[in-house]
């Protein structure tokens, strides 16, 4: 069986929680990870180092939400994933700078009354492909606990950290 394979263009940015890889495909971001994050470069394809627009425009978004500002744009991105974990990208990003959802809330946004795994739910954010553009580290435990992060929970609380304190500046 022989599968096609994409290929994606590849840029690194220096931030002030480590380095992060930015992906893409055609003029779409398709991945940002932390260098050693859970489920690093999960895309399946070949990576070749090249600016792109849209790789340069991620850096400026970047820029900007770790200078305190809050972007006021977002990259055109391909969010990919199972059909579930796309429904819970897609959640994610509703969930407004400087503030945070719960698993639980999340779920019954997905199922309503119906019984639902918030393991399941867990588990799609930790798959997410692009963070801090798709906030996955907004969503906490009911409690307020910090839970799970793929990027580190030292780097999920300072970037809640970093947006609280933006809010309330």
């Amino acid at each position: 069986m022989n599968e096609e394979l994409n290929i994606y263009h590849i840029s690194e940015y220096d931030s002030a929680l480590g380095k992060i890889v930015l992906c893409c495909e055609d003029d779409l971001l398709a991945g940002l990870w932390f260098f050693d994050q859970k489920y690093f470069m999960s895309l399946k394809g070949s990576y070749i180092r090249k600016e792109t627009k849209v790789l340069a425009d991620t850096k400026r978004w970047l820029d900007l939400y770790f200078s305190g500002k809050v972007p006021d744009f977002i990259p055109d991105m391909k969010i990919s994933g199972t059909a579930f974990q796309e429904k819970v990208y897609e959640l994610l990003l509703e969930i407004p700078y400087g503030h945070t959802s719960t698993y639980k809330e999340i779920g019954e946004k997905i199922y309503g009354d119906r019984p639902f795994s918030s393991q399941a739910i867990g588990n799609a954010i930790a798959h997410n492909p692009i963070s801090i553009l798709i906030p996955c580290h907004r969503v906490i435990g009911s409690d307020g606990s910090l839970k799970g992060y793929a990027g580190g929970l030292e780097r999920k609380r300072r970037l809640l950290d970093l947006e609280s304190r933006n809010i309330s500046e």
